[in-house]
């Protein structure tokens, strides 16, 4: 049936071509009588309209695509048990959101255990230390000297306004401004970094 459909078309365009309306085709583009095709036949009208279009066909999952998901769909259980297990407010949190309020961090923190330090120190395991603790890290002696441990609550009013609440710093990062925006990055650290 595709095949009929392409010669009824493509006789279409050839009549297209042909020209019409109150000009004459140009002798030159007229193709020579040999080269004319023998006109196509109309398919049958008792055919199917059904039958002329292709549903397509949904393909299986391959193995790897099914080993994907499950595992997606896992992490996302992890994920949701990990902040239910959180204390309040954090449990509560837009972990979405908080993955995307650290992607103004990222440029000078890594989160990964036994990864780099950037402009900013390593911050896997964050909430068991205190502040000026990680190795191979120059940190100022205003954050070294602090003797604040991470809490979260710590960790909210630094990052509420680190210049204001560690003054002399050498941190850039102007601050969140959104109580929610806080508590779900807190949220997103307290899972991300978590020291096993």
């Amino acid at each position: 049936m595709r095949h009929i459909l392409l010669l009824s078309a493509a006789a279409l365009v050839i009549a297209a071509c042909g020209g019409s309306g109150d000009s004459e085709p140009d002798a030159s583009n007229a193709p020579a009588p040999a080269q004319q095709s023998a006109p196509i036949e109309e398919p049958a009208a008792a055919v199917d309209d059904a039958a002329m279009t292709e549903t397509p066909t949904e393909e299986a999952p391959s193995a790897t695509e099914e080993a994907i998901e499950a595992a997606a769909d896992e992490a996302e259980t992890d994920m949701t048990a990990a902040l239910a297990a959180l204390p309040a407010p954090y449990n509560e949190a837009d972990l979405a959101n908080g993955n995307r309020q650290f992607r103004r961090c990222a440029s000078c923190h890594t989160i990964a255990e036994g990864a780099r330090n950037l402009v900013g120190p390593n911050l896997h395991g964050l909430f068991s230390r205190n502040a000026g603790e990680v190795e191979g890290f120059s940190y100022s002696a205003a954050v070294r000297d602090s003797g604040i441990d991470w809490s979260p609550e710590h960790l909210d009013s630094w990052l509420q306004d680190p210049r204001g609440y560690i003054p002399g710093n050498r941190m850039s990062f102007v601050g969140l401004r959104e109580a929610n925006d806080r508590r779900d990055v807190i949220a997103y650290l307290m899972i991300e970094t978590a020291a096993e």
